[in-house]
């Protein structure tokens, strides 16, 4: 089949590599990709955060794991590396439920402690772009989207069997999704210090701490502010990232700032994944947008239940 994969970040790229591995004709577009996502500005740890619900995001999330753990032993280019690392949280806290899933999950007097994937997404996401195109398929940028071009059967003019909406916040205007809404996350991006260790401390909702070392720089965290859209970074915030991060883990102060970025994280009350009816679409079009802080923790386990909808039409 030929299928059109719309968003280049890294749930889309995940899906059209899935593709084009079960032998479709695939191609993905999107107005941009690489730095210029959401995704690129992820501290890309292996977390479920802000995604639900839970039966299915724990299945996905479990999938990931076993695919990125994969990639890092086997594909060192990747840029996805097992570190471990500690989330603080009071002693009479509850493990989560897929503490089951992750390695070498131990309780600690103030939280607990696990392996998990890390993925630089300098390096993961050219990566994942260029498997698409070592597959077969082709990412195509800098073109606008609207919908009835996809509902038509495919973007300007082409014409695909399967059309798949990998679009994050973009489907809410697509598709006129008023349950999609932003939670803004603003990072610093340290020199790296040979820190190795990935801290989480999530007491404070609205300003989580998160320490997330890759391989050149450490990503420093953040905010989660619910319904803010402005992406332009806040100086007074960007102190108080480094305040409390210097705080959780003194090791990095003095460390240089390289960069302050700004994503805005796709939250619904649910994942939305599957087929969508109902919309006039002359060809099956089917959504997977909607993972919350959650992008590369659920994006293997979603494009193997995408590429399992698209069998189905064959």
């Amino acid at each position: 089949m030929r299928v059109e994969v719309i968003g280049a970040g890294v749930v889309g790229l995940s899906v059209a590599c899935r593709l084009l591995e079960g032998g479709h004709d695939v191609v993905v577009r999107a107005v941009t990709g690489g730095a210029a996502t959401t995704s690129a500005v992820a501290a890309a740890l292996w977390y479920p955060y802000l995604a639900a619900p839970e039966v299915d995001t724990r299945r996905w999330g479990r999938r990931t794991y076993e695919v990125l753990r994969t990639l890092a032993s086997a594909s060192p280019d990747a840029g996805v590396d097992m570190r471990r690392g500690y989330e603080h949280a009071p002693a009479a806290a509850q493990a989560p439920a897929w503490s089951a899933d992750v390695d070498g999950f131990t309780r600690r007097a103030s939280g607990w402690s696990f392996v998990s994937p890390v993925a630089d997404m300098s390096l993961y996401l050219p990566w994942l772009a260029a498997r698409v195109s070592t597959l077969g398929g082709q990412v195509v940028l800098g073109q606008t989207i609207d919908p009835t071009q996809w509902q038509a059967g495919g973007c300007l003019g082409t014409r695909a069997d399967a059309v798949v909406l990998a679009t994050g916040l973009g489907s809410r205007s697509l598709l006129d999704d008023r349950d999609l809404r932003p939670v803004r996350g603003q990072v610093v991006l340290l020199e790296q210090p040979e820190m190795h260790e990935w801290h989480l401390d999530g007491a404070d909702e609205q300003e989580p701490v998160y320490v997330v070392p890759r391989r050149s720089v450490v990503v420093c965290g953040g905010t989660a502010l619910d319904g803010r859209w402005d992406t332009e970074p806040d100086p007074a915030t960007t102190e108080r990232i480094l305040h409390r991060c210097v705080e959780r883990v003194p090791g990095l102060a003095g460390a240089r700032v390289v960069d302050v970025r700004v994503g805005l994280r796709p939250v619904r009350p649910t994942v939305r994944l599957g087929r969508l009816d109902g919309l006039g679409a002359a060809t099956p079009v089917i959504a997977c947008y909607g993972h919350g802080g959650a992008g590369v923790t659920l994006s293997w386990g979603c494009a193997d239940e995408v590429a399992g909808i698209v069998g189905t039409l064959t």
